[in-house]
């Protein structure tokens, strides 16, 4: 179980274009979007990818995983005439984005680097290099890989649970946040029928 969990923390580099997606509903929503205090301006980030589209004023638009923290970059539309409340939505949200990648760039490259250190020392001690005669990289056996695995996770078991938490706490706070421009969103729709002068017969 430990070794299948920090197995999971590898980096894969997988590839392809922006792909454009309709805005997601509140439900949707809630187990991928976070939120914190009120973030800067980020629309203009391009650290994570060498192509990055244009703003839509009707659309998301998600990008291929990112190579060293596997998730996918995402542009959020804005839509025309943008409340303040939804302006602070969608700054919370790229603001958590941005979080998120960072941490897991920064998790993974520890693990790959930590792990190719442990394979090292292991072949080292049998006195194997990391090549065979014909050229092939040696591996360890998954009883050996495991001792590893637990060991990463241990030594990372409080970092990985003040991730958590803060990912809780985001995911919380957004979920009311998102709730606040759903409401304010309905209210503006029933007022505005509420208020629509009579159309003549």
């Amino acid at each position: 179980m430990a070794a299948t969990a920090a197995a999971g923390l590898l980096t894969r580099g997988a590839f392809g274009a922006f792909t454009l997606r309709a805005p997601r509903s509140l439900t949707a929503l809630k187990t991928r979007q976070c939120s914190s205090e009120l973030a800067t301006e980020r629309d203009d980030k391009t650290e994570r990818s060498p192509f990055r589209p244009a703003v839509s004023t009707t659309h998301d638009w998600i990008g291929p995983p990112n190579p060293l923290s596997n998730i996918r970059p995402i542009v959020y539309h804005v839509p025309e005439n943008e409340s303040e409340l939804e302006r602070r939505l969608r700054h919370l949200r790229q603001e958590t984005e941005d979080w998120n990648h960072d941490f897991w760039t920064k998790q993974n490259i520890s693990f790959s680097q930590e792990k190719e250190e442990f394979i090292f020392s292991q072949l080292n001690r049998k006195g194997l290099k990391m090549r065979d005669e014909e050229g092939r990289r040696r591996s360890l056996s998954s009883e050996e890989m495991a001792v590893f695995y637990k060991r990463f996770l241990d030594t990372n078991r409080i970092r990985h649970g003040d991730y958590n938490r803060e990912w809780y706490r985001r995911n919380f706070t957004i979920t009311l946040l998102m709730a606040r421009v759903a409401l304010k969103q309905m209210w503006t729709t029933v007022t505005e029928r509420y208020n629509r002068p009579p159309s003549s017969s």
